[in-house]
């Protein structure tokens, strides 16, 4: 057994659990303070009853993302030790400062935000939110700056084989950083957005037309229909600035062989390495042209310009497309649903089902983007300074083997358990609608935030 493949295979299992919460908390922070600051503004109790619907939402999802960070972390030691004696004085800082800055605001605060309503003053309460949220995204920030170095490192130097950082400003905002990050969060807005809209589904289709319901149900819907043409937009940046640093990543992308102009945007083949060639194509003449050049007679660069030195092409090819491909059933979907809202103030019964199992694509349209980004990298660890082969650790095979069941079969249990409170979760506010009484002091007075504190 290969530990450099059974490494991977690890790393890759903890990272793939790991970034569905935070892909959930990162913009959820924001959808509660929404759901709050509409209280604060109407006085209506149904925003704060979709409020402490989603809150257990978000404290769910942070717990599970900080265990399984935690977990992720220990591997940087024991799998990939060569990792940070090269680059550990670049990525060891960027990791502080997310602890330092964003986790401990989010861990001071979170508290307030869980169980403080009617306990604090209601700005205290919204701040506790406020902060809560920005903490969130500030914590995005530095993964994003951290990952975006290592596909695309500035602002370092290598002095005795170890990189040392010159100018942070440029590894911060490196090359494709400020690109990653809007998709980034592009991303978890609508991941939340269609989780939202789908577990909302559920609970119309049990029966349930409470007005929290209806505003948790609208603002999922709305927020979807808003995001994913600016998602299209935001992708589409992204990828011209790949092309111009990682050209061997889009070439794989677009599974094109040969750099050359009129190049076909491919929708379906199967990649075959081996003879450097394209089975069962069926592709748009000139179209991979007109996306990346906006000319059809722009040219693509072919995977042939990269001979040893380039990603692995079928699962990059079939990841994106899976990406691409939820992303235009998530438009479809948001956007009827959006059209039936506003026109009919009802959902037809089909299109409500059809919501509920794409509670989770904005997981898998995440997921999908992001195996497309790593394994899109490889060889390399950080591009052009650590390959993969170089930065995994003498660990035995057998004991990575070992550890890798482990967390497999305590991350499909997790999983599940997670999924079983969501669903809870939705079908006991469908129960109680309207009428449970709110989270709080008992007896106390519901705050007047129109009337300040």
């Amino acid at each position: 057994m290969d530990p450099l493949i059974l490494s991977r295979m690890q790393f890759g299992a903890n990272i793939s659990f790991h970034i569905l919460f935070p892909t959930i908390t990162i913009a959820l922070g924001w959808v509660l303070l929404f759901f709050k600051l509409r209280y604060n503004a109407t006085n209506d109790s149904a925003w704060m009853r979709a409020y402490f619907t989603w809150v257990k939402v978000f404290a769910l999802s942070f717990a599970m993302g900080v265990v399984s960070g935690v977990t992720m972390s220990f591997q940087f030691g024991t799998n990939w030790p060569h990792y940070m004696e090269k680059v550990g004085n670049i990525a060891g800082p960027l990791l502080a400062y997310e602890i330092l800055t964003a986790f401990f605001l989010e861990a001071a605060f979170l508290g307030i935000m869980l169980f403080g309503f009617r306990r604090v003053s209601n700005r205290i309460h919204t701040l506790a939110t406020v902060l809560v949220a920005g903490g969130t995204t500030l914590s995005a920030f530095w993964i994003i700056a951290l990952n975006s170095w290592m596909q695309t490192p500035a602002g370092f130097e290598i002095r005795d084989g170890v990189a040392h950082a010159v100018d942070w400003w440029a590894i911060v905002f490196n090359p494709s950083m400020p690109y990653r990050l809007v998709h980034m969060l592009l991303a978890s807005g609508l991941t939340v957005s269609f989780l939202i809209a789908g577990l909302s589904a559920l609970r119309y289709l049990t029966g349930d037309r409470s007005e929290s319901m209806w505003k948790a149900l609208r603002t999922g819907v709305f927020t979807a229909a808003i995001l994913i043409p600016i998602q299209i937009v935001a992708g589409d940046q992204h990828g011209l600035n790949t092309l111009e640093h990682q050209p061997q990543k889009i070439a794989a992308m677009e599974a094109n062989w040969n750099t050359g102009p009129n190049v076909p945007l491919v929708l379906f083949a199967l990649p075959d390495e081996a003879a450097k060639e394209n089975r069962f194509e069926i592709a748009i003449p000139d179209g991979a042209s007109v996306v990346l050049r906006h000319s059809t007679s722009g040219v693509v660069p072919g995977l042939n310009d990269y001979p040893g030195n380039h990603p692995p092409v079928f699962p990059i090819f079939w990841s994106f497309r899976i990406m691409v491909g939820t992303g235009v059933l998530m438009l479809l979907v948001s956007w009827s649903a959006a059209f039936f809202l506003k026109r009919r103030h009802s959902l037809p019964k089909p299109l409500a089902m059809l919501m509920v199992p794409m509670a989770l694509s904005g997981w898998l349209a995440t997921l999908a983007g992001w195996y497309t980004t790593e394994i899109g990298r490889q060889p390399w660890l950080v591009t052009g300074v650590l390959k993969t082969a170089d930065a995994v650790g003498p660990v035995a095979g057998s004991h990575v083997a070992l550890t890798l069941t482990i967390y497999l079969i305590l991350y499909v249990l997790l999983l599940i358990a997670y999924l079983g409170v969501l669903v809870h979760l939705a079908l006991k506010a469908a129960k109680d609608g309207d009428n449970s009484p709110l989270p709080g002091v008992l007896n106390a007075p519901m705050s007047q935030p129109a009337a300040g504190e």
